[in-house]
């Protein structure tokens, strides 16, 4: 990265005012936790958000790699006195054995013995402070970082060689981050046999073994659990050549993006990995976690410098654009947690520092590395990447060039002289491109998506690169009529207004938009078919004069749709689902509701957020939704909000299969209904909404429903999400 500065003013922007957030948070702040742990004075006050829970110090972790990062592209030496300072704190908190962190070592234990109680995924946390002190090491040459984090390894070294089978299934059931990926790039520097011992040990074979065969079992995963898993294994590749690895790595890779990833790039709802090709189905409020596409980028990055192959290269592109500079405010620098996919929501970014959610911190690590992934290079090849003013620096070549980019036209000049391959790449989204080298037209056959410019190098020259755009409408594959526009690598989407842009929070303390009831995601064709509407796009979606405006024609809407990077201040739709006059648009019993409240069941974070309370109740997985039921005598319960000016449902979605369970929901400790079971939809689930009486609303903004098992039967389960409901 100091070898590439942005002449991009938006990206310029991104970094400038990222960099402004870094520096202006305080470093003891974040070190307050670590301190405490090892009994070291520092005279500061923790930050709140996720820094006051059993997740403490990843913050740190993410911090120290962004500071780092930002360190190289700046040049600014109050970035690298910030990460020296913390890596000296930190080495005075360092304990003899190596251990390091913000949450007691008695956390690491509690996971090894299946207890989960009053601790939430400490090898997640130690997984981001690990990276950041190896970043640290390699971004600013700091040997005390490379100390600290070696004697850490060393303690992970200790754990894990210690671990049965048992125990080492036992803890990665929970989250435990890239472990594997940190440790692995560790031992690039260590060196140390044990450092490979433990990384090993983070490698969960019994996910890769059916990811290498090609099969996709990843519906009700946790996503940012398992993108990092394979980003890890892909390192394993890097470190000891097995193709084993890359073939896990390539395999993953092509099924999220074949069977699970949206226009943007971005995946998943609530965090999780859905049924295969289950999209449309799928949009919500709380699609595409910006951590997962932090994740997914690395991978992409990854997979692009192992094969060269250009598919990770276009997905890099469109996904940076649409998914992570959509991610940021341009105004404030804070960042998104979920991206909606399902029309009439809007963007909701985290504080400067009352959050620091997961997506926080690999927001941190997003903005301070915009000059990653624009260039590559080998020993006679330089390759452009992304098309984004910029300059490059190849010190091997003596060669330094600057791209002008403004779409569909990039200028290359050249300084120096050399002899050399610039080679380009020949993005998914235009056609037929031309070339031009000091004014004249060169013919060039791209291979492999790649045109490579082979010659001797003057000082002065120039390369003309044309790239054609046009409007390109692209479906989902579980409904052929729900569609999503591109102008060139840009996702179009409609501004949707500014009306009641009201939030509410999930999971611990994450923030999400409620939906305007006045949205409406149907583009009703006023004049022919579809087919005829969508092969017409270009005029039906038209483009008005220089801009990146475009004017919706021939439907119901009157739309304008723009880059939706930049769309962060109103209501958007990227997906709208097209029907004509003779249509008849399906309804379901889900479209009569909005959400007040909702958990996806058997997600701990969500689960804790919503203060689970329970006895001999479990939680699991079941044809791809999570689950949870509480055996004879057992019980469970969550505390949700409620709307008490209106009439409010209970909406719980069963298993056909578990016909004839009988069992008993409170409200309160008010009996709201006694349930039997029953197999409207044989082999598959059904809903089901219990009105509350409004009497049990009374003055009440939360209220805890319980179910609790009677009998010789079962309690549930209740599958994918308990929500509580209103009427549109």
């Amino acid at each position: 990265m100091k070898n590439v500065t942005l002449l991009d003013s938006y990206e310029q922007n991104a970094f400038d005012i990222e960099k402004k957030y870094l520096k202006s948070l305080n470093p003891d702040k974040l070190l307050k936790g670590f301190c405490e742990i090892a009994g070291v004075d520092l005279d500061a006050e923790k930050y709140g958000g996720w820094e006051t829970s059993a997740i403490q110090g990843h913050t740190l972790g993410h911090y120290l790699t962004a500071v780092a990062q930002a360190y190289p592209s700046s040049n600014d030496e109050k970035l690298k006195a910030i990460t020296d300072y913390m890596v000296s704190v930190l080495a005075k908190c360092q304990a003899e054995n190596g251990y390091l962190a913000a949450i007691p070592e008695s956390h690491y234990e509690q996971i090894e013995n299946g207890n989960t109680s009053g601790t939430w995924v400490p090898w997640y946390s130690l997984h981001k402070i690990l990276a950041g002190l190896v970043d640290v090491y390699k971004l600013t040459n700091n040997a005390d970082a490379l100390s600290v984090a070696s004697k850490l390894g060393d303690w992970v070294y200790s754990r894990t060689s210690k671990w049965s089978s048992e125990m080492q299934t036992t803890v990665l059931n929970v989250e435990y981050g890239g472990m594997n990926d940190a440790l692995y790039e560790l031992y690039k520097y260590t060196n140390n046999k044990n450092h490979l011992s433990a990384a090993h040990s983070f490698d969960e074979m019994t996910l890769f073994e059916p990811l290498y065969n090609g099969e996709d079992i990843l519906n009700g995963k946790h996503a940012n659990t398992t993108i990092p898993k394979i980003i890890g294994a892909l390192n394993r590749y890097r470190v000891t050549g097995e193709e084993y690895y890359l073939q896990v790595a390539a395999n993953f890779w092509e099924i999220v993006i074949k069977n699970h990833t949206y226009i943007t790039g971005g995946n998943s709802e609530w965090e999780h990995f859905g049924e295969s090709k289950i999209l449309d189905a799928e949009r919500t409020n709380c699609n595409c976690e910006t951590c997962n596409t932090y994740n997914m980028l690395k991978l992409s990055r990854e997979l692009f410098k192992v094969t060269g192959d250009t598919k990770y290269a276009d997905y890099y592109e469109n996904t940076f654009i649409n998914a992570i500079l959509s991610s940021q405010n341009p105004e404030t620098g804070m960042t998104t947690y979920f991206q909606p996919m399902a029309t009439g929501y809007f963007k909701v970014y985290s504080s400067a520092t009352d959050h620091f959610w997961c997506c926080t911190g690999s927001g941190m690590e997003n903005f301070s590395k915009l000059g990653d992934s624009i260039y590559f290079h080998n020993s006679t090849c330089l390759y452009v990447n992304r098309f984004t003013s910029s300059t490059v620096n190849w010190e091997e070549k003596g060669l330094k060039i600057t791209q002008n980019a403004d779409l569909p036209n990039v200028k290359f000049i050249i300084n120096g002289s050399a002899t050399a391959q610039i080679v380009l790449r020949v993005p998914d989204w235009t056609n037929n491109p031309t070339i031009k080298i000091n004014g004249e037209e060169i013919k060039v056959k791209a291979k492999k998506g790649l045109i490579v410019l082979d010659r001797d190098w003057q000082d002065g020259d120039t390369i003309e690169y044309n790239l054609p755009m046009q409007v390109v409408a692209y479906t989902l594959p579980d409904n052929e009529n729900a569609v999503a526009f591109k102008y060139g690598p840009y996702v179009l989407s409609a501004n949707m207004g500014t009306n009641e842009m009201n939030t509410t929070t999930t999971g611990v303390n994450v923030t999400i938009p409620l939906w305007d009831s006045t949205s409406s995601d149907t583009l009703i064709i006023q004049k022919g078919t579809i087919k005829n509407w969508l092969k017409n796009i270009n005029e039906n979606l038209a483009k008005e004069g220089n801009t990146l405006n475009f004017t919706l024609k021939g439907t119901n809407q009157n739309l304008i749709f723009s880059p939706h990077y930049k769309q962060y201040k109103n209501r958007y739709g990227i997906y709208f689902n097209l029907a004509d006059s003779n249509t008849e648009i399906p309804k379901n019993e889900a479209d009569k509701y909005i959400t007040i409240d909702s958990l996806p069941v058997g997600n701990d974070q969500y689960e804790f957020s919503h203060n689970l309370k329970s006895e001999n109740s479990t939680s699991g997985n079941f044809k791809g939704l999570m689950f949870r039921d509480a055996s004879p005598n057992g019980w469970f319960s969550y505390d949700l909000a409620v709307d008490n000016t209106t009439t409010n449902y209970v909406a719980v979605k069963y298993y056909s299969g578990d016909v004839g369970r009988t069992f008993s929901i409170y409200v309160d400790n008010t009996l709201l209904a006694d349930v039997t079971l029953k197999d409207p939809n044989p082999n598959g689930f059904y809903d089901m909404y219990y009105e509350i009486p409004k009497d049990l609303l009374t003055d009440r903004e939360k209220i805890t429903v319980t179910f609790k098992a009677t009998n010789a039967s079962y309690a549930g389960g209740i599958f994918d999400k308990l929500s509580i409901v209103k009427e549109k």
